[in-house]
């Protein structure tokens, strides 16, 4: 049974006995992500593990093994929580199968629990991953303002998970379970914001053919995140300051002020004290948000997480997409954990995204994020073969080789050379289309297809 496992990529792990099993397989720290049990053993009995482990981990998949196949015992397993069975013996497929649908399944559970832990406003610290060192002080810091209403001004690089904090303080609050709602104040139109935020009365102005409620109201008894504050128009500064003071919000078109009920989380990536300085942001109401302030590291500062997060999205997109990619190589971790990640957390999510889609359901290598491989520091002492740029608008050569020395797919070299082109002629794509020697219409289907960053990235909006 354990060959069968590893040879198909999983680590197995034996215990003799039911009481063993309990102890390695009761706590989810120590890895267990599946259990083939057999029925009949010394000591504890099967169905009695079964019953004890659904009471500690009623999400962990269990297999169980019998000899007999009698149909009663079997209705009886699956009763207690089983998501399977087969006899033995059973063939190395058979097993393999088995092993992957009950990854798929526990995949599924987490999934919709995180789903509905996220819209029920009950996401917690413990749903974090969170065990760099540097994150612990923020989930401290996060955990002392869940105690209180203070308000919270969230910094950080964009991409970090200012959000994902301010629901996890949200529940671990008095809130919880209670509205959250977020706003991205940089994405609202500079002529609707006051009644997105605060709600418009029916005729209140032209287009206004309904009452239409304000985020505020929306999140009553609850909490507002407001992401990039420092966006928000004077204006609109000054009457959210009078929504902190007065506890009450004024509606377009209203005659009278609505009483609400709601815990401000604001966050942020500029440097609020230096527009405070340019007159850009309101001295009074920085001080208003900036009372309790917790600021979030880069990916690049906290890299002890990166494994489990890497894990965390693979599962996730498996559940998603329907796949059943196993994880990543060492190889793969590797070269992960030396990239810098601009991006941080969400660029990470993207790219283990992308790999799982494309994947053929294999272990994810290097090559399944050539837009990383290629970009990873390496070793003075390995040769590389690259194309150098001819003058300084590229910091990035593009690679031949991977880290090891080996020859990058075709497609990871092709992507870095269009996107070293667009940026050595500065967007320019009729030029680029040119120098590369293909046509423009092609160009702008791998742009796409790649993803590409186009430098004032203005003409393919042009043809669509």
């Amino acid at each position: 049974m354990q060959a069968a496992a590893e040879k198909q990529g999983f680590r197995a792990r034996v215990v003799e006995n039911g009481e063993k099993a309990l102890e390695e397989a009761s706590d989810a720290k120590n890895g267990v992500d599946v259990v083939l049990l057999d029925l009949v053993m010394p000591g504890l009995s099967g169905m009695d593990t079964l019953e004890r482990l659904m009471e500690r981990r009623p999400d962990l998949p269990v297999i169980v093994l019998t000899a007999t196949g009698g149909i009663d015992t079997v209705v009886s397993a699956m009763r207690a929580g089983a998501v399977d069975f087969f006899v033995k013996p059973a063939s190395p497929e058979r097993i393999g199968i088995s092993i992957r649908n009950a990854l798929k399944l526990s995949d599924l559970r987490g999934e919709v629990k995180r789903l509905s832990k996220k819209s029920e406003g009950k996401m917690g610290f413990e749903d974090m991953i969170a065990g760099a060192p540097t994150m612990r002080s923020v989930v401290r810091l996060g955990q002392r303002a869940a105690a209180s209403s203070i308000p919270i001004l969230i910094l950080g690089e964009s991409g970090v998970g200012k959000e994902v904090i301010a629901r996890c303080i949200q529940g671990a609050s008095e809130r919880s379970g209670k509205p959250f709602i977020s706003v991205n104040c940089g994405a609202i139109p500079e002529n609707l914001v006051e009644s997105i935020l605060f709600g418009h009365e029916k005729g209140s102005f032209t287009g206004a053919h309904e009452k239409k409620l304000g985020k505020f109201v929306e999140a009553d008894g609850g909490t507002l995140f407001l992401d990039e504050v420092g966006e928000l128009p004077l204006d609109m500064q000054v009457k959210l300051l009078r929504v902190l003071q007065e506890g009450e919000v004024d509606a377009v078109g209203s005659r009278r002020p609505t009483k609400i009920d709601v815990r401000i989380i604001s966050a942020t990536n500029r440097d609020l004290a230096t527009q405070v300085k340019e007159g850009r942001f309101r001295e009074d109401l920085y001080y208003r948000l900036n009372v309790f302030p917790i600021e979030i590291p880069s990916l690049k500062e906290r890299r002890e997480d990166l494994p489990a997060m890497v894990e965390h999205f693979v599962r996730r997109f498996n559940a998603e997409e329907g796949k059943a990619v196993p994880g990543v190589s060492a190889e793969t971790l590797a070269m992960l954990m030396t990239y810098d990640w601009p991006g941080n957390v969400r660029q990470l999510e993207n790219a283990v995204f992308r790999a799982v889609v494309l994947s053929d359901g294999g272990t994810l290598k290097p090559e399944d994020f050539p837009q990383i491989s290629g970009l990873v520091g390496t070793s003075p002492s390995v040769s590389q073969s690259a194309l150098q740029p001819a003058n300084d608008a590229v910091d990035q050569p593009v690679l031949i080789t991977d880290p090891t020395g080996e020859l990058r797919t075709l497609e990871a070299i092709e992507r870095d050379l269009i996107q070293f082109a667009i940026d050595h002629y500065s967007g320019h794509m009729s030029e680029v289309a040119r120098r590369l020697g293909i046509g423009r219409s092609t160009l702008y289907r791998k742009v796409r297809e790649y993803d590409l960053k186009v430098r004032d990235g203005d003409e393919l909006d042009e043809v669509g």
